[in-house]
C-alpha cells in the first residue's frame, strides 16, 4: 500500500510538472528586473541592451555533464532557425556555475555549437547567490549548486520574452518540436 502511494504522488507531481511544462506565463506578469552582466567577451551586457528586442533565455554551464549540451545545441538550431526566418531575437544563456564559467570559458564551449555568436550572449559575472536569486524571482526556475559538487541543478526551460522583456511562454527542452514552438510563438507576439 504505500509503495502504491508513492507511485501516486510521484505520478501527480510528474502530471502538474506536464501540465505547466508549456503553459504561457500570466499576462500580468512584470518584465525582467533590470540587469548587467558580463557575456563572453568580457563586455558589460544587460538588460538594456535587450530592449525593443525579443529574445530567448535559458540556463547552462559550461561543465555539466548532462543536460546543458544537448540545450546549447537546441539553442544553436534555433539560432539557425531564426537566421532563416530572418527574424531579428536575441539570445542569451545565464550561466548557472559563474565562479567557473569565465567570460574565455564561456566563448571556447559557444565555439562548440556555432561560428556566430552577434546575436547570442552567454552570461557569467556575477555570484552564486545572485544567480540562484535571480533564477528564482525573474524566472521561477531552479538553480542550486550543492556543496562538494562540480554540477548545478538547474532548470532546463527555453523563456520566450517580448520586446518589453516579459515572459510570454517557456518551452521544456526536452519538447521535441521546441524549434518550431519557439518560432511560432515569436511570430505571434
Amino acid at each position: 500500500m504505500l509503495r502504491r502511494t508513492k507511485w501516486l504522488i510521484v505520478l501527480m507531481i510528474g502530471s502538474a510538472w506536464l501540465l505547466n511544462a508549456c503553459s504561457p506565463f500570466p499576462e500580468e506578469r512584470p518584465s525582467i528586473s533590470p540587469f548587467t552582466f558580463t557575456d563572453q567577451h568580457g563586455e558589460s551586457f544587460g538588460s538594456s541592451d535587450l530592449d525593443g528586442h525579443m529574445w530567448v533565455a535559458n540556463f547552462i554551464f559550461t561543465e555539466c555533464d548532462t543536460v546543458c549540451p544537448p540545450m546549447t545545441a537546441k539553442m544553436a538550431d534555433l539560432q539557425e532557425a531564426l537566421q532563416q526566418e530572418q527574424l531579428d531575437v536575441e539570445l542569451v544563456s545565464f550561466s548557472v556555475d559563474p565562479q567557473v564559467d569565465t567570460p574565455e570559458k564561456l566563448k571556447l564551449y559557444l565555439e562548440q555549437f556555432t561560428e556566430d555568436d552577434s546575436n547570442w550572449h552567454l552570461l557569467s559575472g556575477y555570484d552564486q547567490e545572485d544567480i540562484e536569486k535571480f533564477a528564482v524571482e525573474e524566472f521561477e526556475t531552479l538553480v542550486n549548486k550543492p556543496k562538494d559538487s562540480d554540477q548545478v541543478l538547474h532548470g532546463v526551460n527555453f523563456f520566450v520574452l517580448n520586446e518589453n522583456g516579459i515572459i510570454v511562454e517557456d518551452f521544456t527542452f526536452s519538447d521535441p518540436d521546441l524549434v518550431n514552438k519557439i518560432l511560432q510563438t515569436l511570430k505571434n507576439e
